[in-house]
């Protein structure tokens, strides 16, 4: 259930977007992570600012959340974002385990404004050999031998 309080962090969601906008950092998008009430991550775009593909609003908040937290894991936080997430920040959200995820404009409001993200759920599903960017599976062995030796290591945290 959304209520009063929700709407404000969205409000502030929305600020930063616009902020990064007009500031011309990047696309219209703004993202804040609340914990216990208290914002303890926050971003905008900033991709063409920073040469940065990955630097997507939600991205940029995970990053600052966590290094403010001191943990790899969003636990009880919620997810304040002005759009709904793209491919790349819809995973990066589930490895960061938040509680819930709050958006305003839809990503298919974000399409009709040049931000179409279709053709990389479409992708997602091809197999390596049938997408736009061919992905070509080159076994290793030493690469193999990695997941041994973290299977066996003793003091290693699960993620």
């Amino acid at each position: 259930m959304i209520n009063e309080t929700d709407i404000q962090f969205l409000r502030q969601a929305i600020d930063l977007a616009r902020e990064g906008v007009e500031g011309g950092k990047g696309g219209p998008f703004g993202c804040v992570i609340v914990k216990d009430g208290v914002v303890v991550g926050k971003g905008c775009n900033g991709v063409t600012s920073t040469n940065d593909p990955t630097a997507h609003a939600e991205v940029v908040a995970i990053r600052n959340a966590c290094r403010r937290l001191g943990d790899y894991q969003l636990t009880d936080c919620d997810v304040y974002t002005s759009c709904e997430p793209c491919p790349m920040c819809l995973g990066a959200l589930y490895w960061a385990r938040p509680r819930r995820v709050i958006y305003a404009a839809t990503r298919h409001e974000a399409a009709e404004a040049g931000f179409d993200d279709a053709f990389i759920y479409r992708e997602i599903g091809l197999e390596g050999g049938e997408r736009k960017i061919p992905f070509v599976h080159q076994p290793v062995e030493a690469a193999t031998e990695l997941f041994g030796l973290w299977r066996v290591m003793g003091d290693k945290k699960l993620y």
